[in-house]
């Protein structure tokens, strides 16, 4: 069985169709990414301070626990007795159960300010035409973004008068 093959005359036809469907997919809105600072907003809700506050309590005794442990570990490793296998455990358990009861008390505290936070940084969004925005800190960590124009990108001002209103 033959395919049949399409004549130039054909090909020419045919061609003016296919590219009158794709220009309006080249001719569609582009999209824009702002970033904000979630502290900075965050701090200007009210209740953020004291989210903040909290968030900064436990960073410091989680990081405490977490040098204590390596301490413990570096012991346990030179030593290899038994009480400091033992001691090295019952750190470890620690630092585990106080992850995540300070996790449980975190989300409590910023469940209320998250609400204020993301109603503000979209409503922001939307009126400024950004289609995505990302929290700065988090984009530049994780090296998601290489370049961004803060003038033209940054919406934190925006969104901290938004909220002050």
């Amino acid at each position: 069985m033959k395919t049949p093959r399409m004549s130039p005359t054909r090909i020419l036809l045919v061609l003016p169709l296919f590219l009158i469907t794709t220009i309006p997919h080249a001719q569609q809105k582009r999209h824009r990414v702002g970033f904000v600072s979630v502290p900075q907003i965050v701090a200007a809700v009210p209740g953020g301070a004291a989210y903040l506050d909290l968030r900064k309590k436990v960073e410091a005794d989680l990081s405490a626990r977490a040098k204590t442990i390596d301490q413990l570990a570096t012991k346990a490793g030179r030593t290899r007795t038994a009480a400091d296998r033992q001691a090295l455990t019952k750190a470890q358990q620690s630092l585990a159960t106080s992850q995540k009861n300070y996790q449980t008390r975190l989300n409590t505290a910023f469940k209320p300010v998250a609400s204020r936070v993301d109603s503000a940084v979209a409503a922001v969004a939307k009126s400024s035409g950004f289609t995505v925005v990302l929290d700065r800190d988090v984009a530049a960590r994780s090296k998601l973004v290489v370049y961004a124009n803060a003038a033209t990108t940054d919406l934190t001002p925006a969104v901290v008068k938004a909220i002050k209103k």
